[in-house]
C-alpha cells in the first residue's frame, strides 16, 4: 500500500508538471498552473482561446504527466445528454438493459466547444460536474476521482452557439484565457514541428509521468490546512462586494464566488511554499476566478470595456488589509 507523499514532496511533484507540460506546448505555464490548482480544489474550468492555440494538447499532456485517464468530447448541435454521461442499452444476449458509460467517467474531460451543442446537453454535463456522479434509471454511478471539466469555447465565434447562462458559468471554478504565443514561442512550435513532433504521440516527444493522483489527494489534504486571517476572509468579501455596486457591471460575484476565491488562494499560497494566504494570493487568482461570474452593462460593452478591466479597477479601489 502506497501512502500519500508529504506537503513537499507533493508540491515538488506538481511544480515538475510545469516542465513536463513544456515538452509538448510551448508557454502555457500559467494556464497549466491554473489547472494544477483545479485539481487541488476540485473545480472545473472554462478555457477560452482561439483556435489552434494547443487547448486540447494541453489538456491531454497534463494527464500523460499525471498518470490520469483523460478523455475529450467534441461537442455538436446533435449531441444528446446520453452522449455525455452513458445510457442504458438492450443487450439482446442477455434480455436486459446495460448501462453503457458515456466519456464522463473519466478523470480529466475536455469538453470541445462547449457553446456549440444545446442547453439541454450543457445542462446533463453541468449536473455530473455538481453532482460527481450519472444517475439512470435511480442509479447512481459516482464517477472517478480525481473528476474535473475542462471545457473549451471560441472568443470570437457565436453564430450557432448556445452561450452558457450566467448560473451555469458559475460553476466552472477558473475561467483561464489561453493566449497565443510570443513570436520566439511560436518560431519554438515550427521548429518542434518541423523535427517531427506528432501531438498524438506524447511519448515520443518524451512527455513521462512526474506526478500522482496520490500527489494530487497530499496537495489537497495539505491546501485545506492553509490558515486564513480574518482580515483576509474580510478582503475577499469586500472585493466580491464592490463588484455587485461596479457601475459598469449589471451583475456582480456571488457567495459562491467568494468561496471559489478563497479556496483558490488557498491552493496558490500551499504552491508558493506557505502555510498562509496573503492578500496578494487573493490578488494573483481574482481574475481568473470571478471573471466569468460578473455581467458587463451594455453601455460599458459599447465602449469596449472588458470584464478583466472592472476587476482591475475593483482590485485598485478595494482597500487591502495589512
Amino acid at each position: 500500500m502506497t501512502h500519500p507523499a508529504g506537503s513537499d514532496e507533493a508540491r515538488a511533484a506538481l511544480h515538475r508538471l510545469r516542465a513536463e507540460v513544456a515538452k509538448a506546448v510551448v508557454g502555457q505555464d500559467a494556464i497549466v498552473t491554473g489547472m494544477v490548482i483545479a485539481l487541488l480544489c476540485r473545480g472545473h474550468v472554462l478555457l477560452e482561446g482561439v483556435p489552434g492555440v494547443a487547448k486540447t494538447l494541453l489538456v491531454r499532456t497534463i494527464a500523460e504527466a499525471l498518470d490520469l485517464d483523460a478523455k475529450r468530447l467534441q461537442f455538436t448541435p446533435d449531441l444528446m445528454p446520453g452522449d455525455v454521461t452513458g445510457s442504458l442499452v438492450y443487450d439482446p444476449r442477455s434480455a436486459v438493459f446495460e448501462f453503457r458509460s458515456g466519456p464522463v467517467f473519466t478523470n480529466l474531460l475536455l469538453a470541445d466547444e462547449i457553446n456549440r451543442t444545446p442547453p439541454k446537453t450543457q445542462s446533463a454535463l453541468l449536473e455530473v460536474m455538481e453532482e460527481r456522479q450519472v444517475s439512470v434509471e435511480g442509479t447512481p454511478r459516482p464517477l472517478p476521482e480525481p473528476f474535473i471539466v475542462a471545457a473549451t469555447q471560441n472568443p470570437i465565434e457565436y453564430e450557432g452557439t448556445y452561450p452558457l447562462p450566467e448560473a451555469q458559468l458559475d460553476r466552472f471554478l477558473l475561467k483561464l484565457s489561453v493566449p497565443l504565443p510570443a513570436r520566439d514561442e511560436e518560431i519554438g512550435v515550427l521548429r518542434a514541428h518541423h523535427a517531427g513532433f506528432d501531438p498524438r504521440d506524447l511519448k515520443a516527444a518524451g512527455v513521462q509521468r512526474v506526478a500522482t493522483a496520490a500527489d494530487l489527494a497530499a496537495g489537497r489534504a495539505n491546501v485545506q490546512r492553509v490558515g486564513v486571517a480574518e482580515p483576509v476572509l474580510a478582503y475577499i468579501v469586500d472585493l466580491c462586494r464592490a463588484t455587485r455596486t461596479s457601475p459598469s457591471l449589471e451583475l456582480g460575484a456571488s457567495p459562491r464566488g467568494g468561496t471559489a476565491l478563497l479556496g483558490t488562494a488557498k491552493a496558490w499560497a500551499w504552491l508558493a511554499g506557505r502555510d498562509y494566504v496573503t492578500p496578494d494570493d487573493i490578488k494573483a487568482v481574482a481574475r481568473a476566478v470571478l471573471r466569468h461570474r460578473v455581467r458587463l452593462r451594455p453601455e460599458a460593452e459599447l465602449e469596449g470595456v472588458t470584464a478583466d478591466a472592472v476587476l482591475d479597477a475593483v482590485l485598485a479601489t478595494v482597500p487591502t488589509p495589512r
